[in-house]
């Protein structure tokens, strides 16, 4: 694939325990042409050195170690910018509260219909900077050699 095909191409990074949940939200996302990477944990995220500047992230809440709150506080502390969508089937009015204060694009309770999900991709997509979606920059965490703006 050529740059100019790949840096128009947005990626969205799904965290989720549930392998199920994962194989679900990968086809979903690739049959609305868009490119997918699935992590089993908040962890398995952290531990990706590279990440696509025009990408977001659906995020489950409620996970085993580091919740979805949580990681979001990290990518916060680490200085990342990434736009969050949080699914979750365990959710209540305080816990979307405090992810929307912390700056989550949506608040999507499982189970969401498919449209409401690609909806909320396409506003989180909205909100990364148009230099972002016009260079094929895949930028480093915070702290490593290649420091980058954003997470």
């Amino acid at each position: 694939m050529t740059a100019s095909l790949t840096s128009q191409l947005p990626i969205v990074y799904v965290v989720d325990d549930d392998a199920s949940v994962r194989e679900s939200l990968s086809s979903l996302i690739r049959s609305a042409g868009m490119a997918v990477e699935v992590f089993a944990s908040p962890f398995d995220f952290l531990a990706k050195d590279k990440l696509s500047d025009f990408a977001c992230l659906v995020l489950d809440v409620r996970m085993p170690g580091l919740d979805g709150l949580a990681l979001q506080e990290r990518i916060a502390e680490l200085g990342g910018e990434i736009p969050i969508i949080f699914i979750t089937g365990h959710g209540d009015v305080p816990l979307a509260v405090r992810a929307m204060k912390a700056g989550a694009i949506d608040f999507l309770n499982k189970p969401f219909d498919d449209t409401d999900l690609l909806e909320a991709i396409a506003v989180a997509l909205s909100r990364v900077p148009d230099a972002a979606r016009k260079t094929d920059h895949v930028r480093r965490r915070p702290g490593q050699a290649e420091q980058s703006h954003r997470l």
